[in-house]
């Protein structure tokens, strides 16, 4: 389906290269719930679980208090030696990708340890990358909007003088945005803000984002999850920037702010975050910005600008490499800044749970791969909890974060290019130098052979840009030309104009060229975040000779890609 805004956690020591949220998704049981528990679910539905079952809220049941967190075990020494390593890192990564961009920053017993900028932000124009350079994020939006939520989960509130409402993580959707709805009226009622947070709802694998490619805006594209087919639920990780967004946006409206005020009341200004914006204007208008750049014939080019704004909390903020700095110490001193506690500590914890499993281990003594609220979540060699995202935009963006909270350090690494590993092998090469005094692995060519097999795994099964030499004609224009509907993704319409024809879609109508392929079937060259290049569009004739479906393949994952000829078109 495309890169989307692709989020990626490549585990850092032994673990192998792990990236979710693009095309085919792993999939994992969540444990059984005890036998009545709760009330009968529909068929396939995996009820709420009581406090403590995993599925529900994971936390520890067997003993009355938490296993103490693994003492640390990293010296200064060697994190300091780490440190001093990390130009010769983020130098020897960009002169073997050629990504013009890149700022890093450390932060490590509530100190910031490293904070650099490297090349270009355009290429082949004069500006450099500093540590105030403005970068879009992607997903590394989704650790920064449930850090912000955490905190209203952890506010105190007064009912009886009309404060503001409490909100739980268990909290049902409809809660907080009555108007919500999924596909399955008991699914709709009981759907909660963890659930969508930890991409587990039963929406399928980027529910929504083809509608943003098309340039619908967040309300369409919303009110129209329930038009997508639920999987089943809470026992499949399928990762949905939109489930994300819902979430993250009912609780703002329980404090009656937009995201764009909550995320800069609650977080960004409390930190001093002064270049970190959760509105694509924001970013826009900064003159310190790196552009995004996508590799054209070998050469990194700035093409493309990404408006990720209808999926903000998951995927549409934008910061700097000093600012994630003041947000990894808030994060590693667990909810306290300078000294002041922001968010309380249960409501931070429960981000770090795993949640869901979101990567089977493939190998019998393989090490699983979860996500939390948030974040992915692992665990090293030495059982210590290691938490990353990364966030990545195929017109040109990448980045990643990762923490060990045990040891207090953490790693942010932003990128102006495609994704290609960039980000994910010098946070994790800092991390095995840390720890190992080196490199375990090669991670740029182990990260970057995980991003391009996604890449070739999402490509369409045809090559519809070489017809087969034995294809049948098409027929003549008038069989094809008309209006046809889609409740889903709205109207299509077929013209011909120049000799050939023209499909229009979406609500500013996006102008789409056919090029025939073979028979009744054409391409046509898929736009956006998830573009996958030319894709197949399949007319349906009737007896009559003319067209009274068309099926566009690469908006058909899920069952919702054919549109029917208008009765008067």
């Amino acid at each position: 389906m495309g890169w989307g805004s692709t989020t990626a956690l490549v585990a850092a020591g032994t673990a192998a290269v792990l990236l979710c949220g693009c095309g085919a998704t792993p999939q994992g049981a969540m444990p059984a719930v005890p036998q009545g528990a709760m009330p009968a679910a529909p068929q396939g539905v995996m009820p709420a679980a009581p406090q403590g079952v995993m599925s529900a809220a994971p936390r520890a049941t067997l003993s009355a208090a938490p296993p103490a967190e693994p003492p640390p075990a990293l010296t200064p020494a060697a994190v300091d030696a780490a440190v001093a390593r990390l130009d010769g890192i983020a130098r020897d990564v960009m002169g073997r990708t050629g990504v013009p961009g890149m700022a890093v920053t450390v932060v490590y017993r509530d100190r910031v340890a490293y904070l650099k900028g490297f090349g270009a932000r355009r290429a082949g124009s004069p500006g450099a990358v500093g540590p105030d350079t403005v970068f879009q994020l992607a997903s590394v939006s989704k650790p920064l909007a449930t850090t912000v939520v955490a905190r209203v989960v952890g506010q105190k509130t007064d009912r009886k003088g009309g404060g503001p409402r409490a909100v739980g993580w268990d909290d049902p959707v409809v809660r907080h945005d009555p108007g919500f709805a999924l596909k399955d009226p008991w699914v709709t009622r009981h759907v909660t803000l963890a659930d969508l947070l930890s991409h587990r709802s039963g929406l399928p694998d980027h529910a929504g984002d083809l509608l943003e490619d098309l340039g619908y805006g967040r309300r369409y594209i919303l009110e129209h999850l329930r038009d997508e087919p639920l999987g089943p639920f809470r026992a499949r990780y399928a990762y949905t920037n939109f489930g994300f967004t819902e979430a993250a946006l009912a609780v703002a409206r329980t404090r009656g702010l937009s995201w764009e005020e909550l995320s800069r009341t609650l977080l960004y200004e409390p930190l001093g975050m002064r270049s970190t914006s959760s509105s694509f204007a924001a970013y826009a208008r900064a003159p310190d910005r790196a552009a995004g750049h996508v590799r054209v014939d070998g050469r990194w080019e700035a093409r493309h600008v990404r408006d990720p704004q209808a999926q903000s909390p998951a995927g549409g903020a934008s910061s700097t490499a000093r600012d994630l700095g003041a947000w990894l110490r808030l994060q590693l001193a667990g909810g306290v800044y300078a000294g002041r506690r922001l968010i309380q500590p249960s409501a931070l914890d429960r981000t770090y749970l795993p949640h869901i499993l979101s990567a089977p281990p493939t190998a019998p003594y393989g090490r699983p791969g979860f996500y939390g609220l948030g974040w992915n979540v692992g665990y090293d060699d030495l059982g210590r909890l290691q938490l990353g995202h990364s966030g990545a935009f195929a017109l040109g963006a990448a980045t990643n974060v990762t923490m060990l909270p045990s040891e207090r350090l953490g790693i942010a690494v932003l990128t102006n290019g495609e994704p290609v590993g960039a980000a994910e092998a010098v946070a994790l090469t800092f991390l095995d130098v840390a720890r190992y005094g080196r490199p375990t692995v090669d991670w740029l060519r182990l990260a970057g052979e995980a991003f391009a097999r996604m890449e070739r795994g999402e490509r369409p099964a045809s090559d519809y840009g070489r017809p087969p030499a034995d294809a049948a004609p098409a027929r003549p224009a008038r069989a094809y030309t008309g209006r046809y509907a889609n409740g889903y993704y709205g109207p299509l319409t077929v013209t011909e104009e120049g000799g050939g024809l023209v499909m229009r879609l979406g609500p500013k109508p996006l102008r789409l060229p056919l090029r025939h392929y073979a028979g009744d079937t054409f391409a046509y060259r898929t736009p956006g975040e998830n573009s996958v290049g030319l894709d197949g569009v399949r007319f349906t004739v009737g007896a009559d000779g003319r067209a009274t479906k068309v099926t566009v393949a690469n908006l058909d994952h899920t069952g919702l890609g054919t549109f029917t000829r208008g009765p008067s078109s």
